[in-house]
């Protein structure tokens, strides 16, 4: 008789540990990139010895696959949120407000996001082909029925988003550039909510 393995809900300490950990691998991830990272660097920045780390994770993939799933949830939420049943305007100027606060909330998470796609997505590009493909598609067939109705003009939906990615998750991945060509005295992500509010509402007008 083969005995089933039961999986026992974490207690306090553990699930403590498992957080500091991922925290601690998502401010060495973003900074250093996955091949610079090391579990020495991620034990230290969790306060933990590397014995202890690998208790809970089994190799710095481990964790690393680990972060990008909860990323890719957080990253695809406000997608999600997409109303067909909403003003269109409204709808895509929500969408670019709600990745422009993805970038002043989670700025670490979308480098981390970018250095993945950098290096090829190798531990995401499932996740990409799947999970994220279906969703564009799904909401592109709804930008087409906008557009088909007259309510927003004529443009390729896909692009539509790419250009909404590009320009939000710019302010997190290029923070330091932004700032260092803005200099003091700026709020960029403040500023950049004006314009791309008017520069995408003046795309999206009906000729």
């Amino acid at each position: 008789m083969t005995s089933m393995k039961i999986n026992t809900p974490k207690t306090r300490i553990q699930r403590k540990n498992t957080q500091a950990i991922l925290d601690a691998a998502l401010e060495v991830f973003s900074r250093q990139g996955f091949r610079g990272a090391t579990l020495d660097q991620i034990a230290t920045e969790a306060g933990l010895s590397k014995p202890n780390l690998l208790y809970y994770f089994p190799s710095k993939e481990a964790i690393h696959v680990t972060l990008l799933t909860q990323l890719m949830t957080t990253w695809l939420d406000p997608l999600r949120e997409m109303d067909a049943a909403g003003d269109p305007t409204e709808e895509l100027l929500g969408y670019m407000r709600r990745k422009l606060e993805m970038s002043r909330d989670f700025p670490r998470e979308s480098r981390l996001f970018a250095n993945e796609i950098l290096q090829g997505a190798p531990r995401m590009i499932g996740a990409l082909e799947g999970e994220l493909r279906d969703l564009v598609e799904e909401k592109s067939t709804v930008i087409r029925g906008w557009i088909a109705a007259g309510k927003i003009a004529a443009m390729d939906p896909h692009h539509l988003l790419f250009s909404i990615w590009a320009m939000t998750q710019h302010y997190a991945d290029f923070d330091v550039q932004v700032r260092a060509v803005l200099g003091p005295g700026h709020d960029p992500l403040a500023e950049a909510e004006g314009f791309l509010t008017t520069l995408f509402t003046k795309l999206l007008r009906p000729e």
